[in-house]
């Protein structure tokens, strides 16, 4: 079964992603997370400094992610008239 770090992992080399591009596109989704906690979700689970990702880690990046690439969502709430 993959977890969410398993996830993460995945998508960080398919995109080749730099730890300060992850930062990045967390903060997109209003999300602050270190250079060292975010590399503590990329370490093996056997690791004492390993630290699980949790669920809205993982939607904060992707919410992120979309926003980076697709650019901002319009707001839901405008009327177009």
């Amino acid at each position: 079964m993959l977890t969410n770090n398993d996830i993460f992992k995945k998508i960080r080399i398919a995109l080749q992603l730099k730890d300060e591009e992850i930062i990045e596109i967390l903060k997109l989704s209003d999300f602050e997370m270190s250079k060292s906690e975010l590399s503590a979700l990329f370490r093996k689970d056997d690791h004492p400094h390993f630290r699980e990702c949790g669920d809205q880690v993982l939607r904060k990046f992707l919410n992120g992610l979309i926003e980076k690439k697709r650019g901002p969502r319009p707001d839901k709430h405008k009327n177009k008239d």
